[in-house]
């Protein structure tokens, strides 16, 4: 499957100040299979190392950290030369060996002619259970996600249609395979963003197999859950994790602590939250206090939305049958609202922005607020065609934003500063 990271991975490549990379992400997102397909298209060869499933390979660090001999004994562990710019060094599930992540400064500092990428899927829950000590400034590192709705499109082999809708998206005209594009996007909510799932579907086509890969993704999780945090921490965990189907079933989709179990306090699962969060599973969005330059500077920790990292593992969740979804005549009363905000979610953080809501005083709320260079752009969603929105227009009459986007299953258009966009283009923002 094309992803977008080996745009990423190929400028990393060949820059002049290149630092050994860290590909951060959720299990199962692609992470190691498009690192070696990079590595493959442009290296003369790849050592690959994998923490979790050759304990041998952390003796290696134990003595000391010096890149040269560390190369030295990676060669012969692998049975292959290493050619300075010319082989790719590949450190997988690298969080299992805190001195391996810690060697990437001497990496940088004594050999950067040596291409080195890691790879972690629960990277920063496994640092804070380590002494040593993360390479601050020494490393680049990048966030992998699931497959977005673009590539979703590459992988069915409809490039054109990306581009098509690109060009929409530029031009504000309406898309003549309107109603075509948003039947892959029902698709692609059931189906998600997963490369195995998506894999299994386009090849079968056999939406059962599909959801029994999504349950058995969503258990590898539980699974790391138990792995990763103390025996208390992890029910924790596991309920918070357990409660996004509610969360975003109501009509406010703030997250709210009792809906985990009666009583739940902050203090109890605080933590939990911030473990789903830095496993990369769920994505926050925190609610904004004014519509101002910069937004960060506006943002209220302690009111936020919790959405899931993938829609078709959150519909397997929640056990509505890919069928269902696809269904263009499917209502699902708040939750068709829910899960086409949770896509948006997915596909903004996919894109590099971080995104915020607004709400006034309990009245108005937007679903999304992002900052695009310097301008404050406020981002309402609707999962039909009925746009009519009284709280986008609260906003724009309190803090005239330079223009708005509304994202539904209304075609393409600009009315009244209002930037209307298909949900299958989201992608484009």
């Amino acid at each position: 499957m094309e992803r977008k990271i080996t745009k990423i991975l190929n400028e990393w490549r060949v820059s002049k100040n290149r630092i050994p990379l860290i590909l951060q992400g959720a299990r199962q997102v692609g992470k190691t299979w498009s690192v070696l397909d990079f590595g493959n298209r442009s290296f003369r060869n790849i050592l690959y190392f994998n923490f979790e499933s050759n304990r041998e390979l952390q003796n290696i660090f134990e003595r000391d950290l010096h890149p040269q001999r560390l190369v030295s004994e990676l060669s012969v562990l692998a049975g292959e030369s290493v050619f300075e710019n010319e082989s790719l060094i590949f450190f997988d599930e690298i969080q299992a060996c805190g001195l391996a992540l810690t060697s990437l400064k001497y990496f940088a500092e004594e050999t950067p002619q040596y291409a080195v990428v890691a790879a972690g899927s629960l990277l920063w829950v496994a640092l804070n259970r380590r002494e040593h000590s993360f390479p601050v400034g020494k490393v680049r590192v990048v966030n992998m996600y699931p497959l977005d709705f673009e590539e979703f499109l590459w992988a069915m082999g409809k490039k054109d249609a990306a581009e098509m809708i690109r060009e929409s998206f530029e031009s504000n005209r309406e898309c003549s395979l309107h109603q075509t594009f948003l039947e892959y996007y029902r698709n692609y909510m059931a189906i998600g963003g997963m490369p195995r799932v998506v894999e299994e579907y386009l090849t079968s086509g056999n939406l059962l197999l599909s959801t029994i890969l999504q349950k058995g993704l969503n258990d590898a999780y539980i699974a790391d859950m138990a792995k990763y945090a103390e025996p208390g921490e992890t029910v924790r965990i596991m309920a918070v994790y357990n409660s996004l189907p509610a969360q975003l079933a109501k009509e406010n989709h703030k997250f709210q602590y009792k809906l985990i179990k009666s009583g739940a306090r902050v203090a109890a699962y605080g933590s939990a939250i911030d473990w789903l969060k830095a496993s990369g599973i769920v994505i926050a969005c925190q609610k904004l206090s004014e519509g101002h330059l910069p937004v960060a500077s506006f943002a209220d920790p302690a009111s936020f939305k919790l959405y899931h990292s993938d829609t078709g593992l959150l519909c397997s969740m929640t056990g509505l049958s890919p069928r269902l979804v696809i269904s263009e005549s499917y209502i699902g009363s708040n939750f068709r609202g829910a899960l086409a905000e949770n896509y948006v979610a997915i596909s903004l953080i996919a894109a590099g922005y971080q995104s915020y809501y607004w709400e006034s005083d309990g009245k108005a709320e937007i679903d999304f607020v992002i900052q695009k260079d310097d301008l404050v752009i406020p981002i309402e969603v609707k999962a039909a065609d009925n746009v009519h929105s009284k709280s986008l227009q609260q906003y724009i009459s309190r803090y005239s934003p330079a223009f708005s986007y509304r994202i539904s299953s209304k075609n393409f258009g600009f009315e009244n500063n209002i930037k209307s966009i298909p949900l299958y283009a989201v992608f484009c923002v």
